[in-house]
């Protein structure tokens, strides 16, 4: 689908890439809220806590934008691929949480500050050392993704062993698992086609201005591919399923790094200059960190810290913007 659209939008006037835009948020909006109840009724009927299926099921879910976005960039625009990555976390980050915490404060489970986020810490540091040198080789891809096989076992692992009872002001969904599974997938199918839809008119229009591979991939395409994420965290908040929102987000900045980076550059390497991409990966790094002392200092993401995050995320589309124009970064 990414190649038809690909083909289609560069003869499209602004009109129909407008209508473009406008169908992929029906789909968003559609497809979020599909994988929301789906991934709330698996947690109820497997007595799995909602945020490790916000860290597992939606995280994968609305993850696959940017894994088919990377893939698609890796053979021919290796800055965008990494772009797209480091972007996209940013985003994530700044942008999602921080819009997710302004609509409601989001209280976080312990085992995420205990767990998940310090180890997202460390992931973005080794990826940060493996993409100093000349961008990720082959062999650094199998490693991420080595990591995130082991990931996958210690997650599933701890969901068997840490049994969970919905409480009773959970929302008592009643879908049989496997339909529950199939919501999920049809939710997260309209949150791909919708985020599609928005990256390739979005993507054109900025082609047509003149915008280089790397700003467009930790821009356009790093927002329009962050977005099922923002519909998959907003209808969990309208749910009052805040650890699923915080789940998915920690989750999918995992993902794109271990999964996404790991998968595309061990298909190909990704070469390219640290220099290109430095301010975007500490900038991913800073936020991550940032995140950590947020949620350690009250176990909450207030609206005030929803506020930070988003002046963040601001800031660095700023000085992005700055570098891409001129040579001042």
């Amino acid at each position: 689908m990414l190649a038809l659209i690909q083909l289609s939008v560069e003869a499209m006037n602004p009109v129909v890439l407008i209508l473009l835009l406008l169908l992929g948020l029906v789909a968003l909006g559609g497809g979020g809220e599909l994988l929301t109840r789906g991934a709330v009724a698996i947690s109820i009927n497997l007595r799995i806590e909602p945020l490790i299926v916000g860290l597992t099921v939606v995280s994968l879910a609305t993850s696959m934008p940017e894994f088919t976005t990377t893939l698609t960039a890796a053979e021919s625009h290796p800055g965008l691929a990494l772009g797209n990555i480091l972007g996209s976390n940013i985003a994530n980050t700044g942008l999602i949480l921080g819009l997710a915490a302004l609509l409601v404060p989001l209280q976080v489970k312990l085992r995420l500050i205990e767990r998940e986020v310090p180890f997202l810490i460390i992931i973005t540091a080794l990826f940060g050392i493996f993409i100093f040198t000349n961008g990720l080789e082959r062999w650094e891809g199998c490693c991420l993704l080595a990591v995130t096989l082991a990931y996958l076992v210690y997650i599933v692992r701890k969901a068997r062993e840490e049994r969970w009872s919905p409480e009773g002001t959970l929302p008592q969904i009643q879908l049989p698992t496997v339909l529950a599974l199939m919501v999920v997938m049809l939710g997260a199918a309209l949150l791909a086609i919708g985020a599609d839809l928005l990256v390739q008119s979005s993507v054109e229009v900025a082609k047509r201005m003149g915008v280089n591979d790397i700003f467009i991939g930790l821009t356009v395409v790093a927002i329009g591919t962050s977005l099922p994420e923002l519909a998959a965290c907003i209808a969990a908040v309208r749910a009052g399923q805040g650890d699923l929102c915080a789940g998915n987000i920690v989750g999918s900045n995992l993902f794109n790094l271990l999964l996404i980076g790991g998968g595309a550059s061990a298909i190909k390497s990704l070469p390219i200059d640290f220099a290109e991409i430095g301010l975007e990966y500490f900038a991913a790094l800073l936020l991550t960190i940032f995140l950590l002392w947020i949620v350690r200092s009250g176990h909450t993401v207030s609206r005030r810290e929803g506020a930070y995050l988003l002046m963040l995320y601001l800031t660095f589309i700023l000085l992005a913007t700055v570098k891409q124009y001129t040579d001042f970064i």
